[in-house]
């Protein structure tokens, strides 16, 4: 099938209590070990692409290598969504250039002006049939050209459900990113972090039905962080979100979970393992095979977590 947007997955999610893993992608290798893991859970899939991914690899060879994914898997349903849009002439590039969903994220921008961008996108997006995430409030952390406040203004940063109620009402956004105590990168915390379960509570109680999402919810995987220390990184201090509060906030009304360090740390492992056990490999297909292969298993992993498993087919 083609690729689709999220209309149907969200409401599918927000319905049975799951949500649909958002993962980024950057070259083939990663898209590659993604697309095995979701066809053998038969889950349905958000592919997204940040600023960073598009200078990396440019748009032209992601968008080729997404094609192939939508062409190999039509029992899967595929979203192919912008990750921080900035500004309006980069979200409008990207539903030009035929991505299913967008996001713009204007939440450093004071609340009004929030509101200004995010309407104008979501105009113009809906006029060409294209979903709009939006977000309110701020996370910590940075990642790529996303720099957050920092992790001890996190707790002061959060949204407001009145807020959300009334940027919903006055922007049309589609999906709304909301700050609940999670961080971007793989630096996340200093202690074992408590999600704030009462904003998502209180936005969801003023939006009934309306699909919310979180950045930022990488869980830092020990066994990834372990293998870079051991084959000469230095990671000591990484943290993430606990799965099991990934779980329950999927249970409520986050219907959409960004997942990219977690990602970056499976393929960097295995790459460290590959050059450290054999110093003498060169060949590429040598190292990013296994790194491949780490991120299939991650995601694999993370695809029960969500509860998304074996929901393909109701969300086409």
């Amino acid at each position: 099938m083609a690729l689709v947007d999220t209309k149907k997955m969200f409401e599918m999610a927000y319905k049975n209590g799951y949500a649909i893993g958002a993962f980024n992608v950057n070259n083939m290798e990663i898209t590659q070990g993604i697309m095995k893991a979701v066809a053998a859970k038969k889950a349905p899939l958000i592919l997204q692409i940040s600023r960073g991914a598009r200078s990396y690899a440019s748009m032209s060879y992601l968008r080729a290598i997404i094609d192939v994914a939508v062409a190999e898997n039509p029992d899967i349903p595929i979203c192919m969504h912008l990750d921080h849009g900035d500004t309006f002439e980069c979200c409008k590039q990207c539903v030009d250039d035929g991505f299913t969903s967008v996001m713009i994220d204007a939440s450093h921008h004071p609340f009004e002006e929030n509101i200004k961008i995010t309407k104008q996108v979501v105009e113009y997006a809906h006029a060409h049939g294209v979903v709009v995430e939006a977000e309110l409030g701020q996370l910590g952390g940075i990642e790529e050209d996303v720099v957050g406040i920092s992790h001890d203004e996190i707790a002061s940063h959060l949204t407001d459900p009145a807020q959300a109620e009334e940027f919903v009402a006055k922007t049309g956004c589609d999906s709304l990113a909301v700050a609940c105590g999670t961080s971007h990168g793989a630096y996340k915390f200093k202690t074992e972090p408590t999600l704030a379960f009462d904003v998502i509570q209180g936005v969801a109680d003023r939006l009934p039905g309306f699909p919310l999402v979180m950045h930022g919810s990488s869980s830092v995987l020990k066994e990834f962080k372990d293998l870079i220390n051991k084959y000469g990184g230095n990671m000591p201090d990484a943290m993430g979100v606990p799965e099991s509060a990934i779980t329950e906030a999927s249970k409520m009304a986050v219907c959409k979970i960004n997942i990219d360090t977690d990602l970056r740390m499976a393929l960097t492992a295995k790459i460290r393992q590959v050059f450290s056990e054999t110093p003498a490999e060169f060949d590429p297909r040598k190292y990013l095979g296994p790194g491949r292969d780490a991120i299939e298993a991650m995601v694999a992993h993370k695809l029960d977590v969500l509860g998304c498993v074996g929901k393909a087919a109701e969300c086409m």
